[in-house]
């Protein structure tokens, strides 16, 4: 055994030489005991699936933040000096936030891998001169495969053998239609999808058979090459995660410089270490708020609990804000904006076109045309019924085996006053000239009844060459030379249109020559066929583009065909002419920024390279977009990945696309997307308030523990008292402004910038005025009491933690938009706010009726007076935030 492989262009090899290259047999394929031989030096023919995670690293990638680090940092200091309660609770927030994250991404892989396809492929193969059956991974390189209508191909392999062989290659390729294959060698420059003699693993086989020998299996396919691309392209950081790093590192600074002024204060002024190293601690709890993680992903798994109801699986929580922060999505077409199906789509008879659509599998048409045409209509269908070879699966009629065309063929006379079965009844078939890639004419001959009946059809150009005569309505005339030049003329403006068009013909006599029938033909018409937009498409677009979405079509399929569908979904407008294709493209390594601008400009790429794919979503990138792509094909997966959100379709995406992607849609419905899309904005919409309202009010516990530190240092916040704040006071209320439903408007609006913080500069200041009014709130409380109240310090400390947490309860009303209602806003109509404040009342007055919490967090039992002070105090925050809405609100207006 002697085989070079891999072997690069095989193409260019001729039968003769594949053999001898891949020391095999034309006839009887390889030994049983050389495939065993084979597969021990090539290996099994398996591609490396993508790993998953395993389950220890997904929870362990949990804890991978900032916050995460500065709160284990806190445990370690609060454990060196042993306060164990302190480090347990700390500890209890970190890991609640881990379980949460991973139980979510852990049903997202469940839900995955109840959509992997668990069948195993079985191929047919000879070897030792027999036909086996036997699992495409034991099939190795040399063998010599058998090809039939319904088989998955099992590895690249070159055709040694065709017979009106025609591949699904769409996955692959995205080119709609199946190709031809033939046996003939090509020149080194064949693109692959003009590689006529291969064909390549993962496609199938939808009309004819063939033979063919193996010449690439596992990572040296098509396929392997594409799931390289994949796996060598590192995930990047979603926008929110870098958001809430971003502000996890700037609130981590906050911290660092308000504990070293104070500590550097308290030192000057000669306080005890102790003292300043224990508000140190209360400082940096405060600082921070812990609730942050929690919040943020019970707010992101809410959102994705709602998505898997309308059909999207999300596999990473944060895609579900990420999608809500998309400005452009690069789509596929076949499968994702068409149906992946061929339908007949317009008659072209010899004095007009007429539109025909099938729905609830009856024609629909323009019945005074057809009745002028009713001869004509009529043969078109009786010819596409007999001169037809798709056939049945199993004997269920309702799956259909063939070329997609003659498939098409078969609804439309099923479709039509008689059916496709009925007429093969009353027509026997006699002789068939099968079509091959010489003559483009595929013509059966049929015995009826009343006698001899020849149906064809084909190539326009070849099938006019055996046509004399052409039948107008209920009359015949001769086919004249104007006739053909108006035909073929009116055949090329249908390709344009996007449309794969077929000539019909047909001849009628008693007697008929069996060894020459496909002359002296009668020209019919023509019928258009195409893959069909999905319905609820264009609305799906509108709605995108409405909200400053760009929508870009990609596709490998013929540019003309994209061109035409992009308009028909609204994605274009009609006069646009633009479309660059893979070979339009220049080589990404020395892109010029002009050419960078002109692909951000072009709505339709055609005939492109996953390769390809990959560098248009890069290019989009690199000028700050953020990028979702869609896709469900092999080819759609390198850019899947590289894309700021990979959206795999799951009925008929590949196994590859679906691994691969961010969000998996289980209905394959564009609509879904747009759906998504105004949800992650809503979702943003609700992280923005809840993020406002923790950090504000964190950092009116810092103004709160620094100013008490200098004026009455024993009355203090003590940590566990701000922890309990954070884990409680704090995070119920912002829950609920992570659940609220969010403004409904939000797809009649561009998307944000996404440089945008998730605080801007302009929400610091409102931040800044927020805690500066929640410690007013408290100092006046606090210096009340003890100035009228004369109360102790212990006392002191109490009533600046019972002023402090309902003053936060209050500032959840805070929340509402500035041109809200006072009364009757999102906030107000929010049912979990109204849950949150009950509960947290609840948790605030068990905490003193219970001796044991009492005790922990050093609160006494007060007076009334005491009570009254620190709750109507509590009030002074929202009552200053809605005057100055008040006013400032009617300054606007």
């Amino acid at each position: 055994m002697n085989i070079k492989y891999p072997i690069d262009s095989v193409h260019t090899l001729s039968v003769e030489e594949t053999i001898t290259a891949f020391e095999t047999n034309a006839h009887d394929g390889i030994s049983a005991a050389e495939a065993g031989a084979r597969t021990a030096k090539f290996g099994a023919n398996i591609y490396a699936e993508q790993k998953q995670k395993s389950v220890w690293l997904m929870l362990l990638l949990q804890f991978k933040s900032p916050i995460v680090y500065l709160l284990l940092f806190a445990v370690a200091v609060t454990l060196y000096f042993q306060n164990y309660i302190e480090a347990i609770a700390i500890g209890v927030v970190i890991f609640v936030n881990a379980l949460i994250g991973f139980f979510m991404e852990l049903q997202a892989r469940s839900s995955m891998n109840a959509l992997k396809e668990m069948d195993v492929i079985l191929s047919n193969v000879i070897r030792d001169g027999k036909t086996l059956q036997i699992p495409s991974e034991k099939i190795t390189v040399g063998d010599l495969i058998v090809l039939e209508a319904g088989d998955v191909i099992p590895g690249d392999a070159r055709l040694v053998e065709a017979n009106q062989l025609q591949c699904d290659e769409s996955s692959l390729t995205g080119e709609s239609l199946p190709t031809e294959k033939n046996i003939e060698k090509l020149s080194k420059e064949a693109a692959l999808g003009d590689q006529f003699n291969m064909v390549f693993k993962g496609t199938s086989v939808m009309n004819g058979n063939g033979k063919a020998v193996v010449t690439g299996i596992a990572e040296n396919t098509q396929l392997g090459t594409i799931t390289s691309l994949v796996d060598s392209h590192k995930e990047t950081q979603t926008p929110l995660e870098k958001k809430i790093a971003a502000l996890s590192i700037k609130l981590i600074w906050i911290t660092l410089i308000m504990t070293s002024i104070f500590a550097v204060t308290g030192i000057i002024q000669g306080k005890h270490w102790a003292l300043i190293l224990e508000t140190s601690i209360a400082l940096a709890v405060a600082a921070f708020p812990e609730g942050l993680p929690i919040v943020s992903t019970v707010a992101l798994a809410y959102g994705m609990l709602l998505m898997a109801k309308r059909n999207a699986i999300v596999k990473k929580l944060s895609a579900v804000e990420t999608l809500g922060s998309t400005n452009v999505i690069l789509t596929d077409k076949t499968g994702t904006l068409t149906e992946n199906k061929i339908y007949v789509d317009t008659f072209s008879f010899p004095e007009e076109n007429i539109k025909v659509t099938i729905e609830n599998n009856a024609l629909k048409y323009d019945k005074a045309a057809v009745e002028k045409n009713k001869n004509n209509f009529e043969k078109l269908i009786l010819i596409g019924a007999l001169c037809n070879n798709a056939a049945a699966k199993n004997d269920d009629k309702k799956k259909l085996l063939g070329d997609p065309i003659e498939i098409a063929l078969i609804h439309l006379a099923d479709a039509s006053s008689t059916t496709a079965d009925a007429l093969k009844e009353a027509n026997e078939r006699i002789e068939e000239v099968p079509f091959n890639s010489d003559i483009k004419i595929m013509g059966t001959l049929h015995k009826s009844k009343t006698g001899n009946f020849v149906a064809a059809k084909g190539s326009v150009e070849h099938l006019l060459v055996k046509c004399d005569r052409i039948l107008f309505g209920e009359t015949e005339k001769e086919l004249s030379e104007d006739d053909r030049k108006k035909i073929i003329t009116e055949s090329e403006k249908m390709a344009a249109e996007g449309l794969r068009v077929l000539a019909f013909a047909y001849k009628e006599d008693k007697e008929i020559n069996k060894e020459d029938f496909l002359n002296g033909l009668i020209y019919a018409g023509m019928i258009g066929f195409l893959d069909p937009p999905r319905l609820e498409i264009k609305d799906a677009i509108l709605s995108c583009r409405n909200a400053g979405i760009k929508i870009v079509m990609i596709t490998g399929d013929h540019p003309m065909t994209a061109l035409n569908i992009s308009k028909k979904v609204g994605l274009v407008d009609d006069t646009e002419q633009k479309v660059f294709t893979g070979s339009d493209l220049p080589d990404m390594a020395s892109v010029t920024d002009e050419w960078e601008k002109k692909i951000l400009e072009t709505a339709v790429f055609a005939r492109t390279t996953p390769k390809q794919k990959l560098e248009i979503v890069g290019v989009f990138q690199k000028a700050g977009n953020i990028v979702a792509m869609t896709g469900d094909g092999v080819n759609d997966a390198p850019a899947l990945k590289k894309a700021d959100i990979g959206i795999a379709m799951g009925l008929r995406g590949t196994q590859v696309a679906k691994e691969t992607a961010s969000i998996v849609l289980k209905d394959d419905s564009f609509t879904s997307i747009a759906l998504a899309v105004a949800h992650g904005r809503e979702i943003f919409q609700n992280i923005q308030k809840f993020v406002v309202y923790l950090v504000s009010c964190n950092l009116s516990e810092i103004f709160i523990v620094t100013t008490l530190g200098f004026i009455a240092p024993a009355a203090t916040l003590l940590p566990l008292q701000i922890l309990f704040l954070n884990m409680v006071t704090d995070v119920f209320p912002a829950l609920a402004l992570g659940l609220g439903k969010g403004d409904k408007t939000v797809m009649d609006r561009p998307p944000r910038d996404p440089k945008n913080l998730i605080v801007s500069n302009r929400d610091w200041i409102a931040i800044g005025l927020y805690a500066l009014s929640i410690t007013f709130a408290c100092m006046a409380a606090v210096i009340y009491c003890k100035v009228y109240l004369l109360v102790d310090d212990k006392t002191a400390n109490n009533v600046a933690f019972i002023t402090l947490a309902f003053a936060q309860l209050f500032h959840v009303f805070n929340m509402a938009s500035a041109k809200s209602k006072l009364l009757l806003n999102e906030i107000t109509k929010n049912k979990f706010v109204w849950l949150a404040l009950i509960i947290c009342a609840g948790l605030m007055s068990m905490v003193f009726a219970v001796p044991q919490m009492s005790r922990v967090l050093e609160l006494n039992m007060l007076g009334l007076n005491v009570w009254f002070t620190s709750i109507t105090a509590s009030l002074i925050p929202l009552f200053l935030v809605q005057l100055y809405k008040i006013i400032f609100g009617k300054q606007r207006k």
